[in-house]
């Protein structure tokens, strides 16, 4: 497709497919599987037709988590590069004890010597009226597991490339997609792989670092937008990766603006923002001018539309807080 100014464009769903595809005709090793993903295309549309691309290598399975990775751990260790779906991210614990203790632990307890190469792909986030059990976004669940790569873009290019890149990759990775940018779209990727693992500055600014991941990057560029307005200017840091954790990229921002707020769609116990201030503050930010974090009450999801507006850190909460902590806003330059 493309954009009204000519820019080829893509949307983010067709990211996800077109990058397995691509994968599946590069590698004859790699197969796809989940609940709906091959006849159906997916709960959420992702997948229509590659199973009459691919044929056998794409299929359907038995609505059963755990079976899904302990097939997958099996097929990874016997080479292949298998790519599973769980539909909803908030039913990966059902499948924890393939990924976190075999799949995760197998590279390091086979002395180095046996790869694990397996990608799970799962749907997670709020905003769109799911309910408290389909709606979490499960990345501390999974971050706290060494040997297991957590990956979540914001922009369906960078899904593109980030989820070949996950494919080819020798460990499991942990693919977490948010259900609210399955529509969104943006320009076609110019890449074929990005680096696990490395964090990217989105927008460039002097005055404040906005850090987050995957939806929440693209609410901190509305917010700084906004925020810009009011003359306050706004450096945006997209994580793309959660484990491995880029804490070099958001240290060098923050160096320069002496500031940061991290955004997170979940609580602030056990989270992965307040994790990471922990981590900047260890690794030397003791003189900040102000650090915080912008996350979700400690209460389930709800499922009222309302509710669950107010339950989550959007732009505008996110140019509120900014303002507040920075004082009143700065008359623009001239």
């Amino acid at each position: 497709m493309s954009g009204g100014d000519g820019v080829e464009t893509i949307e983010f769903r067709v990211a996800v497919r077109e990058a397995i595809a691509a994968e599946m005709e590069r590698d004859p090793a790699v197969v796809f599987f989940g609940e709906d993903v091959a006849a159906a295309g997916g709960v959420f549309a992702v997948t229509p037709g590659l199973r009459k691309r691919f044929g056998e290598r794409v299929f359907d399975t038995p609505i059963s988590e755990l079976a899904l990775a302990a097939g997958a751990f099996g097929a990874a260790v016997t080479g292949l590069r298998p790519v599973l779906e769980i539909m909803f991210a908030d039913f990966l614990p059902l499948a924890m004890d393939s990924l976190v203790n075999q799949a995760a632990k197998y590279w390091y307890v086979s002395g180095e010597q046996a790869p694990c190469p397996l990608v799970v792909r799962s749907a997670m986030g709020a905003g769109g009226n799911f309910g408290a059990m389909h709606s979490q976004t499960p990345v501390p669940w999974l971050q706290g597991v060494p040997g297991l790569k957590v990956v979540a873009p914001a922009t369906a290019g960078d899904a593109y490339a980030l989820l070949r890149a996950a494919i080819r990759d020798d460990n499991p990775v942990a693919f977490l997609e948010h259900k609210r940018l399955y529509s969104v779209v943006d320009p076609v990727s110019e890449v074929e792989t990005l680096p696990l693992g490395e964090a990217a500055v989105v927008r460039e600014g002097g005055d404040v670092t906005l850090v987050s991941v995957s939806k929440g990057v693209r609410d901190c560029l509305r917010a700084a937008a906004e925020l810009a307005e009011r003359g306050i200017d706004c450096e945006v840091v997209d994580m793309r990766s959660l484990r491995p954790l880029d804490t070099a990229t958001v240290l060098r921002s923050v160096a320069k603006t002496n500031r940061v707020v991290v955004v997170e769609e979940g609580p602030l116990i056990g989270g992965w923002a307040a994790n990471l201030l922990g981590i900047l503050t260890a690794e030397g930010l003791h003189d900040l001018d102000d650090a915080w974090t912008i996350t979700c009450p400690e209460t389930p999801i709800p499922y009222s539309p309302t509710l669950e507006d107010a339950f989550l850190p959007d732009p505008a909460r996110i140019a509120a807080e900014v303002t507040t902590r920075l004082g009143l806003a700065r008359a623009p330059a001239g």
